[in-house]
């Protein structure tokens, strides 16, 4: 006689319970990757261009990079590295992914292997002083300025620099690209945009002195614009093949942009000493809302991931903070303008950010819900 299994209500029970345990151990998944403490702030940070890593460089010199995900418990440490003798300024990815290019307070230039974080290549005095930033312009040649004004292009098939030349009187703080890689735009401590011709290796132009040092530059509008951060909470804008002279200003009730990064064509977010992340429309000029925070600290770097859902933010409270940008994409900005009114809170516009109501004083915009700000049509702050 063929024998017939049945699971008696015992085994049944087992197995309910089995699932229930399966389902309770389930990882928990996030709307962001978790909070990556260091142990002294950070003053470069970088996403990968296609995997989700980021790199960050601290003021003790010390450069990570971490894997990130929005599954509970998987960010993690990768590797480190401490080559770097003084604070590490900047960080920048390959385009390739596979090298991690740093600079540093020790007038160095580091490149090191993604995989291992081995260090593949060193020029120990690239600059006479201090280098305070780094832009890739492809997977040979880079740019980096230093504490003085000093610009260099550098081949790294070559020994030494393609391209020496100071017209800056103070410090390089942040440089931006044209589409063509043929003009490298400046913003300088000096408060000038500076425009050079790296094809042809030739000094353009200065631009007017502004009000206070010019701390960050990118290009918005499809090129048709770039905008420059500024210490006294200003964003300058010049037209493109026009850039002795601002075509607009935009002044933000904040304390200083320290740093910037595009969204959008339309959009980008600031980071400023009062430790609020700003969304900020260009043309119609709005502040959109905040997007995140360092509540009481200085903002240092802010970074956007390679698929554009996630903005990382470096303060000196020495934490690493990632924003979700799902919701500031759906803001549409009209271009119509109502009478102002100012006084109250700025919207928060991710779910991890606080309205300034809590803790500043901002702008207010109309509509009240900051779960769904699908149109922006009144303006706190309007440019000059």
């Amino acid at each position: 006689m063929d024998r017939v299994c049945v699971e008696s209500p015992m085994e049944d029970s087992s197995n309910e319970e089995e699932d229930l345990d399966s389902t309770k151990a389930a990882p928990r998944i996030r709307d962001t990757p978790e909070d990556i403490v260091l142990e002294a702030p950070a003053s470069g940070l970088a996403f990968h261009p296609t995997r989700d890593l980021l790199a960050a460089g601290d003021v003790d010199g010390d450069v990570f990079v971490f894997s990130y995900s929005c599954q509970e418990g998987e960010t993690k440490e990768l590797w480190s590295s401490g080559h770097h003798l003084k604070s590490c300024r900047a960080v920048v990815f390959s385009e390739d992914g596979q090298k991690l290019v740093t600079v540093s307070k020790d007038k160095a230039i580091h490149v090191l292997d993604v995989e291992q974080g081995q260090l593949e290549r060193r020029i120990s005095k690239a600059h006479s002083v201090p280098i305070n930033s780094l832009l890739l312009v492809d997977e040979n040649v880079l740019v980096t300025g230093d504490d003085t004004g000093g610009i260099r292009l550098w081949d790294q098939r070559k020994e030494g620099p393609l391209m020496d030349m100071r017209q800056h009187e103070e410090y390089i703080a942040d440089m931006a690209l044209d589409p063509a890689k043929k003009l490298l735009l400046t913003a300088s401590g000096d408060g000038c945009l500076g425009v050079f011709n790296i094809k042809r290796r030739r000094f353009e132009l200065l631009s007017e002195p502004q009000s206070g040092d010019l701390t960050s530059v990118t290009l918005m509008k499809y090129g048709k614009k770039v905008a420059c951060g500024s210490s006294e909470g200003t964003i300058y804008l010049f037209n493109w093949n026009g850039f002795g002279a601002t075509s607009d200003r935009f002044a933000l009730r904040a304390e200083s942009i320290d740093c910037m990064v595009p969204v959008t064509e339309n959009l980008l977010c600031t980071g400023s000493t009062d430790g609020i992340i700003r969304a900020v429309n260009i043309l119609p000029n709005r502040v959109v809302g905040t997007v995140g925070q360092h509540a009481g600290e200085p903002v240092e770097e802010l970074s956007l991931s390679h698929c554009g859902q996630f903005l990382a933010s470096s303060g000196h409270d020495q934490r690493l903070k990632f924003w979700n940008m799902t919701q500031l994409r759906t803001v549409v900005v009209d271009d119509y303008r109502r009478r102002k009114k100012k006084g109250g809170p700025l919207r928060a516009l991710s779910s991890k950010a606080w309205s300034t109501d809590d803790f500043f004083a901002g702008l207010r915009e109309d509509g009240d819900d900051a779960k769904t700000p699908e149109v922006v049509k009144d303006s706190d702050d309007d440019s000059d």
